[in-house]
């Protein structure tokens, strides 16, 4: 068993309210959750309103497969025109027992 892991920064540089960042990670989080079978949540930049981290998990039986899901989720990211652009994006791919 593998789990594989993604940590998508994004940045809102027009932002200035914690309420707009809400909005954002909330519609990011749902549509990631309604495309992929995969876990998702803000996992580090609470308080920044200008920064989001989101972290997503997906369990596989191949490494190769658990990589290529977290790829495609990026690359849905990108293609969401959310009012953030990413600036980091990091993957990690561990073997489970």
């Amino acid at each position: 068993m593998f789990v594989a892991c993604l940590r998508l920064t994004l940045v809102m540089p027009e932002n200035d309210s914690l309420k707009g960042k809400r909005a954002v990670v909330r519609r990011l989080r749902d549509r990631v959750r309604q495309r992929f079978p995969v876990a998702v949540a803000e996992v580090e930049t609470h308080d920044d309103r200008r920064r989001i981290t989101i972290g997503v998990a997906c369990v596989s039986n191949d490494a190769a497969h658990g990589h290529a899901v977290l790829m495609s989720i990026r690359d849905f990211v990108d293609d969401l025109h959310l009012d953030a652009e990413v600036r980091d994006v990091d993957t990690e791919v561990v073997q489970a027992f």
